[in-house]
């Protein structure tokens, strides 16, 4: 520990005798230093013993030493230092009652102990100290590395959180908690979630501080915790979390720096090793796609697990390029920026699956990005729950812009297996473009089949087909000379049949013939062809305002 008025009252070759503020001599000194001014404060950084011999000080006025020492105190001068023997063969009383009023510590130097022995025993403290702390940051990062070749991750959260003397945290790229040390602090680590993603956000290397986070179950227990970005590339993979009760001093700082270092080694994979294993990712992905899973397995051996044996899923994203947006229109605020997304979806469902223990292939396809993840596990879950937060946060569309949002678009297969993975890719490629097509982030492609075919034809290219097909009807309907647009979809609606369809309209059945007639040859085409009366409905359906 650093040196303190205590300890050079008690180191026998200074003889120092205390005359004042003997209840605060505990309070570290920071330097000695020897200053005659009548008002040294300018000079002052605070945590100095002061020592003089009151050269050019009215040492006897009351008034002037009251003054005196209200300005050290006020600059964090810790104590003062008064030789005798010099300009003066005692301490004047009213210097002393000053010290004492105002609680500054007052120790009395003899006249044998020069200046320059209190400078040196506090300079040799200091450095003593340091030395203290560097060799305790020394030993700190041999057991922190000994615990993370042994035990990995946990056992160095674990030897970290005894160096510091408080706690200390891991989370993943996404910003999930990982694990903690000691267990007791799992709750707190919890609550820093929101902090861990805002750090994620800025480029690595980066840390900050967050105050108090009391723990509800531990009253009054509030911890300052550092928060560290791990990784080496520009968005980190991980974080490190590390609570204390104040700030660290210097061994515990060594200890900081070091599992830092550590866990980046760690979670950080060389960048050759991470391009191969991309490359066989790819190459495994291409096998299945090409309908050759049994050289897929061999190729990836134990690589994934049970993944290519079981059901799976396949998941297509790529980014909805933005469209121009009037200067008038501000961009909206996102949790992450576009262009970042394939690579947070990324994270999210590798980090899910490194949870639950699954496998999980992850293969970026330029703007796409393709994972084959099992059916029901927690990288699907993850998957689909991520583009639901994504959905709730986008805004309504801006009749300035157009409909279509930029950002995520995600489209899921249906289970599968290795057999018929090439089905199951042009699955995702359909559930991809249904959801572009609806505005929507995300859709599963066991769903389609289950809503209505109509939504698909929401496009322009369809419509423009539909009000072609119609445009003649239309036309003769604005002459007054009839209404056989209202009357096709009534006919059609009754699959042909002249009754029903005529009560629905309010007219006579023979009216209702003679304007289908109409229909067929302002068409030119027959009511009688079922492929003409699907064309004609599917054209009223999606032209219809309801």
């Amino acid at each position: 520990m650093p040196p303190t008025l205590a300890s050079l009252v008690h180191h026998s070759a200074l003889k120092l005798t205390v005359r004042a503020g003997k209840d605060r001599l505990d309070v570290p000194v920071r330097w000695a230093h020897v200053s005659e001014l009548a008002d040294p404060v300018p000079y002052m950084e605070g945590g100095e013993l002061l020592l003089i011999t009151a050269l050019k000080l009215d040492a006897e006025d009351g008034e002037a030493m009251r003054r005196y020492v209200k300005r050290l105190v006020g600059a964090g001068v810790v104590g003062l230092g008064f030789a005798v023997g010099v300009n003066y063969d005692d301490i004047p009383e009213a210097l002393v009652a000053a010290a004492r009023q105002e609680g500054l510590p007052l120790l009395e130097v003899p006249r044998r102990t020069p200046f320059l022995a209190i400078s040196k025993a506090v300079s040799a403290a200091i450095a003593a100290d340091q030395y203290r702390s560097v060799t305790a940051g020394f030993a700190a990062q041999r057991e922190l590395t000994w615990r993370a070749l042994t035990d990995g991750p946990e056992g160095l959260l674990a030897a970290l959180a005894g160096q510091v003397d408080g706690w200390a945290a891991l989370y993943d790229a996404s910003g999930a908690l990982v694990a903690t040390a000691p267990a007791w602090a799992g709750r707190r680590a919890a609550r820093l979630t929101a902090d861990v993603q805002r750090l994620r956000e800025r480029p690595a290397p980066a840390s900050s501080v967050v105050g108090g986070t009391e723990d509800p179950g531990r009253p009054g227990n509030a911890d300052r915790v550092e928060l560290h970005s791990l990784g080496t590339s520009r968005r980190p993979r991980s974080a490190l979390a590390v609570g204390t009760a104040a700030a660290p001093g210097t061994a515990e700082r060594y200890a900081v720096h070091s599992a830092i270092a550590l866990l980046t080694l760690i979670t950080e994979r060389s960048t050759s090793l991470h391009e191969a294993g991309l490359r066989i990712d790819a190459a495994v992905l291409r096998m299945l796609l090409a309908g050759e899973p049994d050289h897929a397995r061999t190729v990836a051996g134990d690589l994934y697990g049970g993944l290519l044996d079981a059901p799976f899923r396949i998941i297509l994203a790529d980014s909805t390029p933005a469209k121009p947006r009037p200067a008038s229109a501000a961009a909206p605020p996102t949790a992450d920026p576009v262009g970042n997304r394939l690579d947070t979806l990324a994270e999210v469902v590798e980090s899910a699956a490194a949870r639950s223990g699954e496998s999980v292939l992850v293969v970026p396809e330029g703007e796409r990005l393709v994972v084959l993840a099992t059916d029901g596990g927690a990288a699907v879950t993850a998957c689909v729950e991520y583009a639901a937060s994504l959905e709730a946060a986008r805004p309504a569309p801006d009749p300035m812009t157009g409909g279509d949002e930029e950002g995520l678009v995600v489209g899921l297969s249906a289970p599968s297996g290795p057999i018929a993975a090439s089905g199951a890719y042009k699955q995702a490629e359909q559930a991809l473009s249904v959801a572009r097509r609806r505005g929507r982030v995300c859709v599963e492609h066991e769903h389609l089949a289950a809503g209505s075919v109509l939504p698909l034809l929401a496009d322009d290219a369809v419509r423009a087909f539909a009000d072609g097909l119609l445009r003649a009807l239309h036309d003769h309907d604005a002459t007054g000379r009839g209404d056989l647009v209202a009357s096709l979809r009534a006919w059609l609606s009754r699959h042909g049949q002249w009754d029903a369809a005529a009560a629905d309209l309010g007219v006579h059945r023979h009216t209702l013939r003679y304007r289908m007639r109409r229909v067929e040859e302002i068409l030119g085409r027959s009511l009688d062809d079922p492929d003409v009366r699907m064309e004609l409905w599917l054209a009223l359906k999606t032209t219809s305002p309801t």
